[in-house]
């Protein structure tokens, strides 16, 4: 099998190991086959590619879209590095408010995998960074949402030693105690 599925702290996101073919001319690697990623509990259809730049302390995030416009992602690093965040917004989840934080790279080639109800956001730790990620849903900027990123009663532990750069959006973002759970997946 090209890839290994590691559940993590949250079992519905899973970090995928793809196998890495390399040699003196470069490396190979697939990093999407469905029938292996239904065989590991990956069952989603993608229907929307995403590729986004970004420069050393960026942090996107946390971002979600209101149902019925959920998405689900398949997050990787192609250039840079990364910390990769999936925070559980389900409100009926036993891991409500939890977050799995994993690094991506360019050199470990790893992916995250993030379900639907979950907001997503990361730190670049590089000069620059690249992802690449596929979609479940379309955008749908009527249901585009987002929760603060140092929200406290999350606690995410970024590891950054520097004040992140931000986009007008996320300085403003709610709190989770704030958001109407009516709009959550």
């Amino acid at each position: 099998m090209p890839f290994e599925f590691e559940r993590q702290s949250i079992k519905d996101v899973i970090l995928v190991k793809p196998k890495v073919f390399g040699d003196n001319r470069g490396f190979f690697l697939e990093s999407y086959k469905k029938s292996d990623f239904v065989a590991n509990g990956i069952n989603v259809e993608f229907n929307q590619d995403n590729h986004s730049k970004s420069t050393a302390h960026v942090l996107r995030g946390l971002h979600y879209q209101a149902k019925p416009y959920g998405q689900a992602k398949l997050v990787r690093c192609a250039r840079g590095r990364i910390y990769d965040v999936a925070v559980d917004i389900r409100p009926n989840s036993p891991t409500f408010s939890q977050y799995v934080k994993v690094e991506l790279s360019e050199e470990n080639k790893q992916m995250l995998f993030i379900p639907e109800g979950f907001a997503h956001g990361f730190v670049v730790l590089s000069d620059e960074a690249e992802l690449l990620y596929k979609a479940s849903g379309e955008y749908a900027p009527q249901a585009d949402r987002g929760v603060l990123w140092s929200d406290k009663d999350i606690n995410i532990d970024w590891e950054i030693d520097f004040e992140p750069i931000l986009s007008e959006k996320d300085k403003v973002q709610p709190k989770l105690s704030e958001i109407n759970k009516e709009e959550l997946i």
